[in-house]
């Protein structure tokens, strides 16, 4: 079992990593199983952001499929106040990983969100993180972009996460796939397992079965 201060330092090495690649996500080096098509562990963001005209692309009255890439402002920049620093210079157990590591909390856990996107009605995979569940079934958790986030590895940014309540319930289980549907919000939540950034009225969460079945 590791050290306090050495799981720190290498959870502030593991967060820092997450903040430096692409728009605030690492690209995980641990398996996936399975991951979306559209969000995998080795590329969490899911690719590029699709073409306006592609994006426009929604039958009347039906949700429009999006990609993790939209969630965050394409002016953010979570890297800039980490730029220069050498981590190669820290030891296990210097105290300034600690501190390096509330910092990185603090950009993450306040990632803006995208204002164009609040009050969309959208369709987009993930991965399940159960919060609350009743007779079996899950009726709020928080859907991330990559396998294992916030409970084998540190969160993603806040606007990497979403915050969804489901009246119906769920049968699903703590990281499986999914696809969900509903009403977005740009709305902030609180929970032991992450910081969410957006939120979410689930119309309907389904198995994840690859495409945009």
């Amino acid at each position: 079992m590791r050290i306090a201060k050495k799981n720190s330092t290498i959870n502030a090495f593991t967060r820092l990593s997450m903040l430096l690649a692409g728009a605030g996500l690492a690209a995980a080096t641990w398996a996936a199983d399975p991951a979306p098509k559209d969000t995998t562990a080795s590329d969490p963001l899911g690719g590029k952001a699709a073409p306006p005209a592609a994006a426009a692309k929604a039958a009347p009255g039906q949700p429009r499929q999006i990609t993790w890439e939209e969630l965050v402002p394409k002016d953010w920049d979570p890297a800039k106040e980490f730029k220069g620093m050498d981590l190669s210079a820290l030891n296990d157990g210097d105290p300034r990983a600690n501190e390096l590591l509330m910092k990185m909390q603090e950009v993450s856990n306040n990632a803006p969100t995208n204002p164009a996107m609040n009050g969309a009605d959208i369709k987009i995979p993930g991965f399940i993180v159960p919060l609350e569940e009743a007779k079996g079934e899950v009726t709020e958790f928080l859907l991330v972009p990559y396998f294992g986030a916030c409970i084998h590895t540190p969160p993603p940014p806040a606007n990497q996460i979403l915050h969804v309540v489901t009246p119906k319930g769920a049968k699903f289980r703590a990281m499986d796939t999914v696809w969900v549907t509903g009403k977005l919000q740009t709305l902030r939540n609180d929970s032991m397992m992450g910081v969410s950034g957006y939120h979410v009225n689930a119309t309907s969460v389904t198995k994840y079965t690859g495409g945009a079945k």
